[in-house]
């Protein structure tokens, strides 16, 4: 087991030292930068799904690659995680004339130099500023997203998007006055993925009731399951501006088709 155990440290740090970063150390691309990091246990050569989170504001990759709720999620799941650098700390997600959309396409090619990804599961997710460049990512990316996680910013219900990812996953809390929580007309609660719900030609809201992921938040979950392309979920929860406890982790879980663990 020890033997074994240190032959797949070596695989991994083929890998990891392939382009000379892994976690703290940031991968070089051209005038710009990105993080990475594998999961314990790889092999290092079985394909890895991607999980690609942007930071949020006036933070870098390197939070999202130590962070317990975003890489804790990954690094037990099998999961590949990218965490692209803003310029400046931050997102260009305003409109589609932007250059983070071409950058992160850039950085999923330069991954795929040096990990072998399974391109069919290509997941984008995003706190905060972030959430709303992985909600612009999966807009206007042009590649195939499998899952968008999103987690409290959206960019505007009202864009008109080229694509859509096969499967969205939105949370977002009611008491949010950061990325304000987007509450539709006449209070529809269900607004902040009427846009996804568009694109994909959903139809009625499936209330699935409360659940938990820690006993101290609350999630109310909503799914769009007969949608004619895809499927919308949206979890809310009674508090403000974070990334709930074990959410991005349950969902690769239920997205792998297992049952969910926290953390």
């Amino acid at each position: 087991m020890i033997i074994r155990a240190f032959f797949l440290l070596l695989l991994t740090a083929s890998h990891a030292t392939a382009n000379g970063c892994q976690g703290d150390t940031a991968c070089s691309l051209g005038d710009r930068s990105y993080h990475v990091l594998t999961p314990e246990d790889w092999d290092g050569q079985t394909p890895l799904p991607v999980l690609m989170h942007f930071h949020g504001w006036a933070r870098q990759g390197d939070i999202v690659v130590g962070h317990p709720r975003i890489a804790g999620a990954t690094k037990t799941r099998s999961v590949l995680l990218v965490a692209p650098n803003g310029r400046r700390k931050t997102w260009d997600f305003w409109t589609s004339d932007t250059e983070d959309v071409g950058f992160a396409n850039d950085v999923l090619a330069d991954v795929a130099k040096h990990y072998p990804i399974d391109p069919d599961r290509i997941y984008v997710s995003g706190y905060s500023y972030g959430s709303a460049m992985a909600w612009r990512y999966a807009c206007d990316s042009g590649n195939g997203v499998a899952a968008l996680l999103a987690v409290a910013g959206s960019i505007r219900q009202t864009e008109t998007c080229a694509q859509a990812p096969r499967e969205v996953r939105h949370v977002h809390g009611l008491k949010d006055r950061v990325m304000d929580f987007p509450m539709g007309p006449d209070g529809d609660t269900t607004h902040p993925v009427a846009l996804w719900r568009a694109k994909l030609g959903c139809h009625d809201a499936t209330p699935q009731g409360d659940w938990s992921v820690v006993p101290f938040l609350t999630h109310s979950r909503t799914v769009w399951n007969d949608c004619d392309a895809g499927q919308v979920t949206l979890d809310l929860h009674p508090g403000g501006h974070f990334i709930p406890h074990g959410w991005i982790g349950w969902q690769l879980d239920e997205l792998a088709g297992r049952e969910p663990s926290y953390p």
